[in-house]
């Protein structure tokens, strides 16, 4: 008998009704803080650049090149509009940011209008990094970055976690990435 009888090729049916719902995961929120942040960012935006406007629609010492006095209401409404759009969002999307770490992967979803879910398995992750801006370290927050093997950009990062979850998480997968798949 030669090599090639004895090997045989199977590819069996998979009955999807017997898989495991996605939906069944048991996810965990992020941090609370992360929601604040980016409501307090969105509204000091919103002031400084109402602020910076009115400065220049109300100054007297330098003549401004274009009528301000006429555009100056339609372009605060504006600003405000986009701003109050902006709150709104953020207030019920971030709450919507989840993630769950499991043996063999790390789940994330998000997304108000459109859910993405993503479903990384840790022996496909090719590096995992902490992103941390300076109002992140100030409210004691981390990004988490996962990339997989074979693609140049993060497959996917969940923003908001606390500092001190992110290192857990990051670890874990750093130990546990070389593990064979049980």
């Amino acid at each position: 008998m030669n090599e090639q009888d004895q090997w045989e090729f199977e590819n069996r049916r998979i009955n999807v009704s017997a898989l495991p719902d996605m939906m069944d995961v048991e996810l965990t929120q992020i941090s609370p803080r992360y929601r604040v942040v980016n409501l307090s960012i969105t509204a000091a935006v919103v002031i400084i650049l109402v602020a910076i406007l009115s400065f220049l629609r109300f100054q007297t010492f330098m003549v401004v090149p274009f009528n301000l006095n006429a555009f100056y209401p339609a372009i605060v409404t504006g600003v405000c509009s986009l701003g109050g759009l902006n709150l709104i969002y953020h207030f019920f999307a971030d709450k919507k940011i989840k993630y769950c770490l499991r043996e063999q992967d790390l789940v994330m979803q998000q997304g108000l209008f459109l859910r993405k879910i993503a479903c990384q398995p840790i022996l496909r992750i090719q590096h995992i990094e902490l992103k941390r801006g300076p109002v992140e370290r100030s409210v004691d927050l981390a990004t988490l970055q996962v990339f997989s093997a074979g693609g140049s950009l993060h497959t996917f990062e969940i923003p908001g976690l606390r500092l001190n979850d992110a290192q857990r998480i990051r670890q874990y997968i750093l130990s546990h990435k070389e593990l064979n798949a049980k």
